[in-house]
């Protein structure tokens, strides 16, 4: 279980991130259109998960909006926005902001939070899923993970997106 705060108060996951080096293990989750969407979709690719409780708070839109900045830049990358929202949330999110380089996924009906470790278990957020980033290689191989610390506090993209280099 990783150790996190929620507005200054203890907070805790479920897991811990996977570490770096190992394989990223496979995940089902649900795109905008309401289809599957799996790690394998992604085969070949650069990927950065960017983990998040809902689209709908100030620091969580903030960080769609960044790497979806920043990912137009990078080749051969997608970025992968993920939380518990509903499909139609993020998708009204992306769609009403204009963002067109990133890719929505929810875990509302999968196992994501649980078997990546990012499940919250206690504070008002139980059951939605903590602020992490996770890059992955185009073998899909974990070369990055971040937890970030305080729920209220935005991740470090410099070096997640350096770990890209």
């Amino acid at each position: 279980m990783a150790q996190i705060a929620f507005k200054g108060n203890p907070a805790n996951t479920i897991g811990t991130l996977p570490e770096v080096g190992s394989p990223a293990q496979p995940f089902t989750l649900t795109s905008s259109s309401l289809e599957n969407k799996s790690l394998s979709d992604y085969q070949g690719k650069k990927v950065v998960l960017n983990i998040f409780p809902s689209v709908d708070t100030g620091i969580c839109a903030t960080s769609v909006r960044k790497f979806n900045e920043q990912a137009s830049n990078l080749d051969n990358t997608v970025v992968v926005n993920i939380s518990k929202d509903l499909p139609f949330a993020l998708n009204r999110f992306c769609a009403s902001e204009g963002l067109n380089n990133v890719e929505n996924l929810s875990d509302f009906r999968g196992t994501f939070g649980t078997d990546y470790g990012v499940t919250m278990t206690d504070t008002p957020l139980q059951g939605l899923l903590s602020r992490a980033v996770i890059v992955l290689d185009e073998t899909g191989k974990v070369v990055y993970t971040e937890q970030v610390p305080e729920i209220t506090t935005e991740p470090n993209y410099d070096a997640a997106l350096n770990a890209l280099k």
